[in-house]
């Protein structure tokens, strides 16, 4: 039987499950897998992130934007709506196998917001590297 979401030692099963399923991921595990060179360490952070987000225990103290728009920029501006889509795909997939509960859906809206923000802001980054790029070869 599924419970909802109660500590820190079931974010760090739902974070650990997720993520080895988006490094066997053809389509987006590379993103990850080519970035993230300690994976027990990022893992306990993503822990921290989601206890904060969740139970407001401020153990996470890191901004995910610059790292994500530095992924984007190693990746030639590959990072799309597609390869969210499908992170936020996977993300509700192990949500919904591990368990069930007001918390569940409370990380799902969460997730969709984050994934949503981070797309705009990684959009928002080329466009001013592209802008700055123009000024330059202006000048």
């Amino acid at each position: 039987m599924k419970t909802d979401i109660q500590n820190r030692d079931d974010l760090s099963l739902l974070v650990h499950t997720f993520y080895a399923k988006i490094r066997s991921n053809t389509e987006i595990g590379h993103f990850f897998n080519q970035t993230i060179t300690d994976w027990d360490s990022h893992l306990e952070k993503l822990t921290d992130f989601w206890e904060n987000n969740l139970f407001a225990v401020r153990k996470y103290f890191g901004n995910p934007l610059p790292a994500h728009v530095e992924v984007d920029e190693k990746f030639h501006n590959t990072v799309n709506p597609d390869v969210f889509g499908l992170w936020l795909n996977l993300w509700f997939e192990t949500l919904e196998e591990l368990f069930e509960g007001e918390n569940v859906e409370l990380l799902k809206r969460r997730a969709r917001k984050m994934g949503t923000f981070l797309m705009i802001s990684i959009y928002e980054n080329r466009s001013r590297n592209h802008s700055a790029l123009k000024t330059q070869t202006n000048i």
